[in-house]
């Protein structure tokens, strides 16, 4: 080593002496990213904004006060990562969509629940400790709203499937819930609810692969229609001319009226054979042996006389 090079070194500052720091590779979840198109999520919005405006509706009757719902966002998440953001006390409602498999869930923010069932009990709608996790009573109560909301987001998916809810439970803490795997990915609306004048946040939670086949009659994959050929018609047959003067039996056949064996061999020539209303019995026309038209009995010019009305196909 040259003496240049050596002092070089030595004069170098203790920043750039200092070995690289290793690089840390961090996985990156692409599951929920990749679930749903642009296309798929502005449908879907559309489709979940008409379900709120007719829960708006009618839970406002139902209260009696001024509610109303309006969509934030939709995400699709793991249900860990849902899990860890519920904190305790929460009122988490499970329930299930028939005839789906899966348990979904309900997030209602403790404060607005308890306005809500301070409302149903004949108060101003009003939460005094609005920190404190809800009572049996006060779950009960709920329990009705709930309902109400389950059944007009079932009603707004009948036209693709008739779907019916049914409430399992409720808890109070998400860590204690396992309906769905960690890695499960979960789709989630996020809505803001507003009882006349306070605010509250609630959150409908789905398993994807439940949602999935919804998703699909909601938006469907169009693909691109190749045009087909025009499909040559076939050629009308050639009448050979040399059959236009060959003779041909024409037979009229009514089969509508039975004789027994001793009438028949009693028929002597000037006996009358009552029919009836044999204009309306269907004649068949045979050409040889063969049946080809399908007519009515009638008379033309004081004859007998058969109108073909439909061909009859071998």
């Amino acid at each position: 080593m040259s003496a240049a090079f050596a002092s070089t070194l030595a004069d170098a500052s203790p920043e750039c002496q200092k070995p690289p720091v290793p690089l840390v590779v961090q996985p990156l979840d692409l599951r929920g990213s990749s679930l749903l198109s642009l296309r798929q999520l502005r449908k879907l919005r559309m489709h979940e904004q008409q379900f709120l405006s007719a829960a708006s509706a009618r839970l406002a009757l139902f209260l009696r006060a001024d509610f109303s719902l309006k969509l934030q966002s939709i995400q699709v998440v793991s249900y860990q990562k849902l899990t860890e953001a519920w904190t305790a006390p929460a009122h988490l409602v499970l329930f299930k969509t028939e005839p789906f498999r899966g348990v979904s869930i309900l997030d209602i923010e403790p404060p607005l629940a308890l306005c809500i069932a301070d409302r149903l009990m004949g108060g101003s709608g009003q939460a005094e400790d609005p920190g404190r996790a809800l009572s049996e009573i006060e779950r009960a109560l709920l329990d009705q709203i709930v309902q109400i909301f389950l059944e007009e987001w079932c009603d707004n998916w009948a036209s693709f499937r008739p779907v019916k809810p049914s409430i399992l439970g409720c808890e109070t803490d998400g860590r204690f819930l396992q309906t769905a795997a960690p890695e499960a990915s979960m789709l989630t609306l996020s809505i803001e609810a507003q009882l006349d004048q306070r605010l509250g946040r609630m959150q409908l939670v789905f398993p994807y692969l439940m949602l999935e086949p919804l998703l699909r009659q909601l938006c469907p994959v169009t693909e691109p229609q190749v045009e087909s050929p025009a499909a040559a018609l076939p050629a009308s047959p050639k009448w050979n001319r040399g059959l236009d003067d060959v003779a041909l039996g024409v037979t009229a056949e009514w089969q509508e009226l039975d004789l027994s064996a001793r009438e028949v061999l009693h028929l002597q020539v000037g006996d009358i054979l009552q029919v009836g209303s044999h204009q309306q019995r269907p004649v068949s026309l045979r050409f040889g042996e063969q049946s080809k038209f399908a007519g009515r009995l009638g008379t033309l010019g004081g004859n007998w006389a058969v109108e073909i009305l439909q061909t009859i196909n071998p």
